[in-house]
């Protein structure tokens, strides 16, 4: 049976993103900088009268941070908390069933950590990503 997916690009990176996973998607407006935070926090941000955690998804992910527009986000809820995840964009919204990896596969960096497998999507391999994995302190906590 097929999962429903939101399919976006994060690091000029075609990924799927399970639904269960997605609260919303929305535009972000203005980041405030929270001093001491970590790397990965670009800052915090009102939505719909709360405030959100905002996650630099390229930090995050060990990569040089995004110095391109920071428009959109997903929220996502993990442990009563809202975060907004960078993207660069969003595309589309389709079920798709999550494969296995193919033997052989390596992943770099941090892609690595946060793979979940793949979906196929129109003849190519898209990489299946946890959300949850992108926000700090989650990992360690699993």
């Amino acid at each position: 049976m097929a999962d429903l997916f939101l399919i976006a690009r994060i690091a000029g990176r075609t990924v799927a993103i399970d639904s269960n996973q997605v609260d919303s998607v929305v535009d972000i407006g203005e980041i405030i900088p929270v001093p001491r935070a970590g790397y990965e926090v670009r800052g915090l941000a009102a939505l719909r009268s709360r405030v959100v955690t905002v996650i630099d998804t390229c930090a995050a992910l060990g990569l040089p941070h995004s110095d391109g527009p920071t428009a959109r986000a997903v929220i996502t809820l993990v442990d009563g908390h809202h975060y907004a995840v960078l993207v660069d964009s969003l595309e589309d919204v389709a079920p798709f069933t999550t494969l296995p990896f193919a033997p052989g596969v390596a992943l770099d960096g941090g892609w690595a950590r946060v793979a979940c497998g793949v979906v196929e999507r129109d003849g190519d391999a898209v990489l299946a990503i946890d959300l949850r994995s992108l926000i700090p302190g989650q990992l360690a906590a699993e």
